[in-house]
């Protein structure tokens, strides 16, 4: 018999969790509750006596990539619960998305390995089902919160694998966030506190990212799938030593531009594009005229937007801003992302 089948809560396993609106600042007012953005995976976590699921926000489960938060929901002292939360994976002070992506991994002796080396941590932020087995769905967060709380003080005071996440009704406690730890905050979530449980919308919760700009060098570029015409540019960024790396793409050129940029590109055909760590393979949309990517003489800078860099890189796509022709390719260096940011765990309040 599987997991789901054993599981007897209030909610099923494909409960689809609340979502959130992506905004260019965060909203105020009494009816707001703030918290910290955490970089990891959203997950509920289904408790029902010894039958435990972990379900992504797709509901995928994650079960057998997270084993020991299966076994630390198990040892929770509450038989029944339905929590909404965060896995992240602790590196010192602050948390590794890296380390994260390695999970994902389809041998099973590769996962426990890491999963006593790098253990996970489940931060909570809502409470869905209460240890008495009573949907809560239907109450207000300001209620779901007081449930949450109390029910931390019983359950997680000797479960380190669990971390109450913090909130704040004050929007200048989300500027000092920022200020002490730059970098080491991925941005913040706004809630609304009167309304219930907003299954599978985006009308009660809001994020804010905190959007960087970097002035980098182009690399290389790759033509777009089924055409003559760029389709990405790649990036790249000089280290101390003077060896430009590989740091990420970007795509959003404007489409009117295209044509006279590729025209550019291929007369810069022919340098070393990456003299330190290089571009992979051709992507999902690259075509066989592309094969692999066209490595060009460094002398194009552009300044592109990003919302995370960690690992050497740039973690999503960045977006395209303006050419930099007053900038000149040497000065695009490792050093103005600012990769350096504060203890966000810290923010839990506890030692880990």
């Amino acid at each position: 018999m599987s997991t789901g089948d054993r599981i007897g809560l209030p909610l099923s396993l494909d409960y689809p969790p609340m979502e959130a609106k992506l905004v260019d600042a965060l909203p105020e007012g009494p009816q707001w509750q703030y918290e910290p953005k955490w970089d990891g995976f959203r997950c509920l976590a289904f408790r029902d006596d010894d039958a435990v699921a972990l379900r992504s926000k797709a509901g995928q489960p994650l079960e057998r990539y997270f084993p020991e938060i299966v076994e630390a929901m198990r040892a929770l002292p509450v038989a029944r619960c339905v929590l909404d939360g965060e896995l992240v994976i602790p590196e010192g002070e602050t948390i590794s998305f890296d380390e994260l992506l390695m999970r994902i991994h389809p041998a099973a002796s590769r996962v426990q390995k890491l999963a006593r080396e790098h253990p996970a941590l489940y931060i909570v932020f809502d409470l869905l089902v209460d240890a008495q087995g009573r949907s809560l769905v239907a109450e207000p967060l300001r209620k779901r919160r007081e449930a949450l709380e109390r029910f931390a003080r019983r359950a997680f005071t000797n479960a380190r694998a669990f971390r109450l996440s913090p909130v704040t009704h004050a929007r200048a406690d989300v500027d000092a966030w920022f200020a002490a730890l730059g970098g080491g905050i991925d941005g913040a979530i706004a809630k609304r506190v009167d309304l219930p449980y907003q299954s599978g919308e985006r009308t009660g919760m809001q994020k804010y990212k905190r959007m960087r700009t970097a002035d980098c060098v182009v690399g290389g570029f790759r033509y777009g799938a089924k055409t003559s015409v760029v389709g990405s540019l790649l990036l790249g960024l000089y280290d101390e030593r003077g060896t430009l790396d590989h740091v990420g793409f970007t795509s959003n050129i404007p489409r009117e531009d295209r044509d006279a940029l590729t025209r550019t590109l291929e007369k810069l055909v022919g340098g070393p594009g990456s003299t330190g760590r290089a571009p992979g393979g051709p992507s999902r949309w690259s075509t066989e005229r592309s094969g692999e990517w066209q490595p060009l003489r460094p002398k194009l800078v552009v300044e592109v937007r990003y919302d995370h860099f960690s690992g050497g890189r740039f973690r999503h796509g960045t977006s395209f801003l303006r050419w930099r022709p007053d900038k000149a390719p040497r000065q695009c260096t490792f050093e103005q992302i600012g990769q350096a940011g504060g203890p966000s765990l810290a923010l839990l309040g506890s030692e880990l």
